[in-house]
């Protein structure tokens, strides 16, 4: 027979694995056409001043934890280059105008956090990998996979927000 504090303390846990791992799980996203707006973003990058996004929206029930949040603003992304949200441990590139992108800022190869965005790659400090600021992709190793995406919008207003 089974003992069923060994079965409860297995649901327990693999409970909290699901929701640990769902929390993990990105997805990859670009407005595609969203407009600069204004200043204001969590950033260190190598091309906009580091400053405090406070503005939240709520985000409804059926979106993951932290959709909706205002991560940055799409003027301090500069075009070709991208802004490094270090509190957030994310990047937001825009490629080209008006196309904005979303990554993780932990590199694939051992967890260090990325520290610039320039000549077209999102660079890590800890080894020299670099990663395509289009599409995350290892433009360098020793890193040998991509970094995540995330899925954001881009609001009339200029406000990034976690989709």
């Amino acid at each position: 027979m089974s003992d069923p504090t060994r079965t409860a303390r297995r649901t327990v846990l693999a409970a909290g694995a699901a929701t640990l791992a769902g929390g993990a799980l990105a997805a990859c996203g670009n407005d595609g056409g969203a407009k600069p707006g204004e200043n204001g973003s969590a950033a260190a990058t190598s091309s906009a001043p580091a400053e405090t996004a406070s503005a939240t929206a709520s985000a409804p029930a059926s979106q993951p934890a932290g959709a909706g949040k205002v991560i940055a603003k799409a003027a301090d992304v500069p075009v070709g280059g991208g802004t490094i949200l270090k509190e957030e441990k994310l990047v937001v590139t825009q490629p080209t105008a008006g196309s904005f992108r979303c990554f993780t800022a932990v590199c694939t190869h051992q967890g260090c956090l990325v520290n610039k965005v320039e000549a077209g790659t999102i660079d890590c400090p800890c080894h020299g990998s670099k990663f395509q600021m289009a599409d995350g992709a290892v433009a360098h190793g020793p890193a040998t996979r991509p970094l995540a995406e995330t899925k954001i919008t881009v609001a009339a207003d200029g406000n990034i927000s976690l989709a």
